[in-house]
C-alpha cells in the first residue's frame, strides 16, 4: 500500500513534511511501519497550491529517495496547502500517469488502498467516467477512475456526497465482479481552499490515517503514519470517517457509501 501526507495551514517549506522529519514521507517510502509493504518505490508526486487556483504538480517514477530534483524543489517551495504521495502499485504499471496526486482544474486527489479485483471490471469502471471528464483519464489506476467518477458525481458542490456516491458505485462493481477485500481506502483531496480526507473499508482493515495540529507551524498535517517516532499529539482518524479541514477548523462526519448503507440495513 502507498503512503501519503497532506498539510493545510500557514505556508511552510514542503520539506518540513516531505523530507525533514525523522519519519518523513521520504523515510516512509523505504521504511514504512504501518502497512503491508515497507518499500514504496513505484513513483511519487506532490501537488501544491500557491497564487493561482490550479495546483502545481510534480510526479515521477523514480523512488522518492533517489530524486535530487525532489529534494531541491521541496527545500525551496513554500505552500499553505499541499498533498504528497509515494506509490506502491497494486497491479497497474509504473508510469508517470499512474503516479498520484491527480489534478483536474482546481482539484487534486490522492489515494491509498485498493478496489478488490479491479482488473476484472476495469472497463466497467471506465464507462462510469462522464464524457466531460474522460479526456483527463491519463493512467490506468482505480484511484484516478474514482476521482473522475467523483467529479462527475458533483465534487465541486457536494464533496462528501460525491465521494460517497462514487465509492458506492466502485464498491458495487467490486462486490459483483471483483474480490475481497472489496474496498480499502484512505484518500485526501483539495479544491485549493479546503483539505478533505476519508478513511473507509468494507472490512476492519482500513489503511491508517492520523492528523496533528502544530502550534509552531500554525497548521495541520494529515498523514498515513506519524512523522516523528514517539512524538505526541498524533490522533488516529476512525474508520468510516469523512474529514473536512478548513484553516484551523476540523469537522469529522460519518462516511457511508450507499452500498454500505444498504448492507447495514
Amino acid at each position: 500500500m502507498c503512503r501519503w501526507a497532506a498539510y493545510i495551514g500557514q505556508p511552510i517549506f514542503l520539506d518540513e513534511i516531505i523530507s525533514r522529519p525523522g519519519h518523513s514521507l521520504i523515510h516512509q517510502s523505504h521504511c514504512a511501519t504501518e502497512c503491508h509493504s515497507a518499500i514504496n518505490a513505484d513513483g511519487f508526486g506532490i501537488a501544491w497550491y500557491g497564487a493561482r487556483p490550479e495546483p502545481g504538480l510534480y510526479r515521477d517514477v523514480l523512488p522518492a529517495w533517489s530524486d535530487p530534483n525532489l529534494k531541491s524543489l521541496t527545500a525551496q517551495v513554500q505552500s499553505g496547502l499541499f498533498l504528497a504521495h509515494v506509490r506502491a502499485s497494486t497491479g497497474t504499471a509504473t508510469s508517470r500517469n499512474n503516479c498520484h496526486p491527480f489534478a483536474v482544474g482546481r482539484w487534486s486527489f490522492m489515494h491509498n488502498g485498493q478496489f478488490g479485483g479491479y482488473d476484472s471490471y476495469r472497463r466497467d469502471a471506465e464507462m462510469m467516467i462522464p464524457d466531460a471528464y474522460y479526456p483527463n483519464r491519463k493512467g490506468a489506476t482505480d484511484s484516478e477512475a474514482l476521482f473522475l467518477v467523483a467529479l462527475g458525481e458533483g465534487l465541486d458542490t457536494d464533496p462528501k456526497g460525491a465521494m460517497e456516491r462514487a465509492t458506492a458505485r466502485m464498491e458495487a462493481l467490486a462486490r459483483a465482479r471483483g474480490a475481497a477485500p472489496h474496498v480499502r481506502l484512505t484518500c485526501a483531496f483539495s479544491d485549493g481552499q479546503r483539505l478533505f480526507a476519508i478513511r473507509y473499508a468494507t472490512d476492519d482493515l482500513a489503511p491508517t490515517l492520523y492528523h496533528r495540529w502544530s502550534d509552531t507551524r500554525v497548521g495541520r498535517a494529515v498523514v498515513s503514519e506519524p512523522l516523528e517516532t514517539g512524538e505526541g499529539g498524533w490522533e488516529p482518524l476512525p474508520q468510516g470517517a469523512f474529514c473536512t479541514f478548513d484553516g484551523g477548523d476540523m469537522r469529522v462526519e460519518p462516511f457511508l457509501p450507499v452500498v454500505a448503507k444498504a448492507n447495514a440495513a
